[in-house]
């Protein structure tokens, strides 16, 4: 499974009375403020988790549990020697026969994802979903945490005066992105990390989801 670095910026006017989110037009141009906090998302192909009674068959017929993972929400620490990001989610399950109360037990996993294609960190947990009596449809929430060094979220010096350097129309490398620079490129993204979330599935849970 390859995951892609997903990367924001904010735009900051340089003057004083600048906000995020705007755009120097002319003057001293533009300043690129990236943070310190992980980004939360889930993997493709790993928000859904199906199961089927009976096991073994993967037909319409046999599904037995359908759940997900949603309104992931994210809050950072950025203050001390660690970068504390806690995300919250909501997981939501129907069953396909509304009977007895039933609880269903699903693993999770969260991962510190360093640069797009390393794992720095990974838990895996466990949330428990009380289907009512009666009821097809049960739902509750629960957080995941990652602790970074701040250290390693920290871009070098050098690297930052580089992406932060005002330029200016007509200078010779206005036009040019530092992000085509392979040392800044890497730099950047040795220093990005992302926090994810989903569900921990076995091979075949897995590609059922990428094939359904």
């Amino acid at each position: 499974m390859k995951l892609r670095l997903s990367f924001i910026v904010l735009l900051a006017l340089l003057s004083a009375c600048s906000r995020s989110g705007q755009i120097a037009r002319g003057g001293a141009g533009i300043y690129v403020v990236r943070s310190v906090c992980p980004q939360a998302a889930i993997p493709a192909a790993t928000g859904d988790i199906t199961l089927f009674d009976p096991a073994g068959r993967t037909d319409a017929a046999a599904i037995d549990v359908v759940a997900a993972i949603t309104n992931v929400r994210a809050t950072c620490g950025d203050e001390g020697a660690f970068v504390v990001s806690t995300a919250t989610f909501d997981v939501v399950a129907t069953r396909r026969d509304a009977g007895a109360a039933r609880q269903v037990v699903l693993p999770y996993f969260v991962v510190a994802m360093q640069g797009g294609t390393a794992v720095a960190a990974k838990r895996i947990g466990q949330v428990g979903l009380n289907f009512p009596a009666g009821s097809q449809r049960a739902q509750t929430s629960s957080q995941a945490i990652v602790r970074i060094a701040r250290a390693s979220a920290t871009l070098p010096a050098d690297i930052e005066r580089q992406l932060t350097r005002p330029r200016k129309a007509g200078d010779a490398d206005a036009a040019i992105d530092p992000m085509a620079d392979p040392t800044v490129r890497d730099a950047v993204s040795k220093a990005t990390f992302e926090q994810l979330i989903g569900f921990q599935l076995t091979a075949a849970q897995l590609q059922y989801n990428a094939t359904r």
